[in-house]
């Protein structure tokens, strides 16, 4: 944990300043210590670099968060591609936006986007994730000043209203009730202030609704999970193979078109096969995932108060949305 961090943060109980003590540090990075409210004395421990702000949690969500905690820390390497999906995600954002912002994630997993945030200039990005995959974020971006690793759940983020951007990727659809996980990174925006999400759509993905969430609610979310990320292994060779020998090649031609789901099978068709494995080993191991209907998405903004809404579908399966905080001088994507 960066010193800097404590402008932004506040105790999850109450609400008031938190002051730091009992540290111990690594060059500029706190890696012990605790932080200490200043209104109700609740206390907060820092450990391995992160502060942790994670409360008891339900079982769906202890499961949740452990699904997670496993995959990206079993998956925490970085990649260049990752930056086309970042912004694919969250279009019309583009790097010039995060220029001297500052940006709330909700659910960093293993800080690829917080990496991201940080290099295309945000003035801080406070990366928020209920699970282990901290420690994966942490390692990953302790190096930049700029960015920070705090584990919290998404619905009760300790920190101000101060950010000028929220984004979560592929995250509010695994809570087990989504859309309050979205007000709650809306209440942190300033006036003016501006949000991106990306979930996934029930629109195109049919299949998935009727033939996988079944499974992946009755058997494979409840596999250990070696024996799924084992099993996971197994599935994704026809599934690379078929991106490789199909897809690709086919690529923007009449034969790509009739493919079945073929807009997202195209686009992870360049993916190498640990990234497809752990796509399907992320697609087998949550205990909860909601497939939205943009009616629903939409709504959420809606009911957010939030204006400038775009809302568009993503490679025929997913729903990528953009608005704003009401102001008298809004800003807008550069």
């Amino acid at each position: 944990m960066k010193p800097a961090l404590l402008e932004l943060l506040e105790c999850s109980s109450c609400g008031q300043d938190l002051v730091l003590a009992g540290e111990t540090r690594e060059g500029t990075e706190v890696m012990a210590g605790e932080l200490r409210c200043t209104g109700c004395a609740r206390r907060y421990p820092i450990v391995r670099g992160v502060p942790r702000f994670a409360p008891l949690l339900r079982e769906v969500e202890a499961r949740t968060a452990e699904a997670f905690g496993y995959e990206w820390t079993r998956y925490s390497e970085l990649a260049e591609r990752y930056r086309r999906q970042f912004l694919d995600w969250i279009r019309p954002v583009t790097p010039q936006f995060f220029r001297n912002r500052i940006v709330l994630e909700g659910g960093c997993g293993k800080g690829r986007h917080t990496a991201l945030a940080a290099e295309f200039g945000a003035r801080a990005v406070v990366a928020l994730d209920l699970s282990e995959a901290v420690d994966a974020a942490f390692a990953n971006t302790r190096h930049l000043e700029n960015a920070h690793v705090v584990q919290a759940d998404i619905n009760r983020p300790p920190v101000k209203r101060v950010f000028d951007y929220a984004f979560s990727v592929g995250v509010l659809h695994h809570l087990p009730d989504p859309e309050p996980g979205f007000h709650a990174l809306v209440s942190k925006l300033r006036p003016g202030g501006s949000i991106s999400a990306w979930v996934y759509g029930r629109e195109g993905n049919g299949w998935i609704v009727h033939m996988i969430t079944p499974l992946r609610e009755r058997l494979f979310s409840k596999l250990p999970h070696r024996l799924l990320d084992l099993l996971s292994a197994t599935v994704t060779v026809p599934l690379y193979l078929g991106t490789k020998l199909f897809y690709r090649p086919t690529a923007g031609t009449a034969l790509n078109r009739v493919l079945p789901y073929a807009p997202y099978l195209t686009y992870i068709a360049a993916f190498p096969y640990r990234e497809q494995r752990s796509i399907v080993f992320d697609h087998l191991v949550a205990p909860v995932a909601y497939y939205l209907r943009r009616s629903e998405f939409a709504a959420w903004f809606e009911r957010a108060g939030l204006h400038d809404v775009r809302i568009e579908h993503h490679n025929a399966n997913s729903w990528r949305g953009f608005g704003s905080v009401p102001s008298q001088a809004g800003r807008e994507v550069a």
